[in-house]
């Protein structure tokens, strides 16, 4: 089926968005069923894939946007991307990798997985908007856990948290925590 109108209007919608936009949002934007959105939303996904253009659409933390081809982001980060301002050191990097690997989970738990203190890396990835707290662990004191946000997906264009990359045996030990 031919939904060339239906997708026109869902890819303008994409356009103007910045950031993803779900199914739900999809559908009250433009008022079409939830059948003709998700068609019209695969039809223009196989035209960006069979033709030669920049852009596609992919999906992220369970929305939808327009973004560069992965093939020519290299040539395009340079000028487009967010350079330094948004690194992250590798202390930074280490303690998100336990986190998304590890939640939810708590500071002290973070902590006993690196071996120093995670105060000022949670307090980056909290300011960044990378985790979140996610709860109370139920056990004296009630420390806080932490988790990824949908910032946390869009950063690595992950749909969900289960695109991350598999960890062999070895790996996953070091994202294992005493809980002596």
């Amino acid at each position: 089926m031919k939904l060339e109108k239906e997708a026109a209007l869902i890819e303008a919608v994409l356009f103007l968005e910045s950031d993803p936009i779900d199914m739900k949002a999809v559908l009250a934007a433009t008022g079409l069923s939830r059948e003709v959105a998700s068609q019209a939303i695969a039809e223009l996904r196989e035209s960006y894939r069979s033709t030669e253009r920049g852009i596609e659409i992919v999906e992220i933390a369970g929305g939808y946007m327009l973004a560069p081809k992965t093939e020519l982001w290299e040539l395009l980060k340079v000028r487009y991307g967010k350079r330094n301002e948004n690194k992250l050191s590798r202390a930074a990097l280490e303690t998100l990798a336990i986190i998304a690997y590890s939640q939810p989970i708590t500071r002290g738990e973070i902590e006993s997985i690196r071996g120093v203190s995670a105060d000022g890396m949670i307090k980056t990835l909290s300011e960044r908007g990378f985790i979140r707290e996610a709860g109370k662990k139920d056990v004296p004191g009630k420390p806080i856990q932490y988790g990824t946000t949908k910032d946390f997906l869009k950063a690595f264009h992950l749909t969900s948290i289960a695109d991350l990359p598999k960890l062999d045996d070895l790996n996953r030990e070091k994202f294992e925590f005493d809980a002596e």
